[in-house]
């Protein structure tokens, strides 16, 4: 009896593990090939029920109607993107050039500065120090310049390998919205298509997951404005306590910058921190990594708790599937991991599936 649920066992766990695999694979490499015409189907599924009830009050054609929305659409994400893009371009191209002057007039003279002060102390101890700590000053003056002026190098050829990715990221925009064209004016042909298809069980398997997950990822935005809008109040009076100007003002961009997975909180107020130091304003950069560190912490543990609890799981779980969903495909596997877990759990408790007890 123990030989049969042993075998048992490692035949349910090799079958689980080659389900896991496949679909790794699936998502890693063949999710890609596809992403242009996901995207497509995704952007003309959002905009058909503003197509339809256009069409219902003009009593204009949905088709013609669905055009008009697709150009409307990508017309203005294409402009927004192109001036934030000039944007980013711009500050970044700025920051690079101004780094070496930065250095020369900002942080060699605080350098210099701190080394007088360890020099005079040194002095009242042993003078014969003082030319030892002069050999290192300047040897490390000279890393540290040599450091900015490699940082500026590694930047600019990082953007340059960016640029490289242009033509085929250019390539799949273009699938994508020309794809959009067509699946928003044959949307519910192409439905139809795919339900003659399937079996009635099938569609209904379809259906439930469509409507579980539409309704999932209004969750999921309803959770992280919550998440925004605690950092917000925090970063208000933290940076009102230090003495920030326009502390309103400044904490609703970070709490903004906030929502990005990688960068963060940050990816404004660590550089914002150096440059303060940098500047002999340690208060303020001190102030500075405390609100950091404190919001950093309480995100770290309202994130799961809040968004677990939304979305129906426990917050290890979340925290468990944002972390193994970020290590396997990065942003969006953080997001979308604890997505689909929560989806297994509403099957298994609806009995669609049986997954565990």
């Amino acid at each position: 009896m123990d030989y049969e649920k042993q075998k048992r066992f490692i035949v349910n766990l090799i079958y689980c593990g080659l389900i896991i695999l496949l679909v790794t694979i699936t998502i890693r490499y063949a999710l890609g090939l596809v992403s242009p015409f996901l995207a497509a189907f995704l952007i003309a599924y959002i905009l058909k029920i503003p197509a339809k009830w256009i069409a219902g009050k003009t009593k204009l054609p949905y088709k013609l109607i669905a055009m008009v929305l697709v150009l409307v659409f990508y017309s203005t994400a294409g402009i927004l993107i192109a001036l934030v893009g000039i944007k980013l371009v711009t500050v970044t191209v700025d920051m690079v050039m101004a780094l070496p002057s930065i250095y020369t007039n900002q942080m060699e003279p605080a350098l210099g500065y701190l080394f007088k002060g360890i020099e005079h102390t040194v002095s009242r101890m042993d003078a014969a120090l003082v030319k030892t700590l002069n050999g290192l000053f300047a040897q490390f003056v000279q890393s540290v310049g040599e450091l900015v002026t490699s940082l500026s190098v590694r930047i600019v050829e990082t953007l340059t390998g960016y640029a490289s990715l242009l033509p085929g990221i250019f390539v799949k925009i273009l699938l994508m919205i020309i794809s959009t064209f067509f699946i928003a004016g044959d949307y519910d042909l192409m439905v139809e298509f795919i339900d003659r298809q399937l079996s009635d069980k099938a569609v209904g398997l379809l259906l439930q997951i469509k409507e579980y997950v539409v309704d999932i990822l209004f969750v999921y935005i309803r959770s992280y404005a919550l998440i925004m809008a605690v950092t917000f109040v925090e970063l208000s009076v933290g940076l009102a306590i230090i003495g920030v100007s326009n502390a309103i003002l400044i904490a609703f961009a970070i709490s903004v910058f906030d929502i990005l997975p990688v960068l963060g909180t940050g990816g404004i107020m660590l550089p914002w921190m150096v440059v303060e130091a940098v500047q002999g304003n340690g208060p303020l950069a001190l102030g500075l990594l405390l609100v950091y560190l404190f919001i950093t912490v309480i995100r770290n543990i309202l994130e799961p708790k809040i968004v677990g609890s939304q979305i129906g799981l426990h917050p290890i779980v979340d925290l468990v599937s944002m972390f193994v969903g970020a290590q396997l495909f990065g942003i969006v596997g953080m997001i979308s991991f604890p997505i689909f877990f929560s989806l297994l759990c509403h099957l298994n408790d609806t009995n669609t599936i049986k997954l565990y007890k």
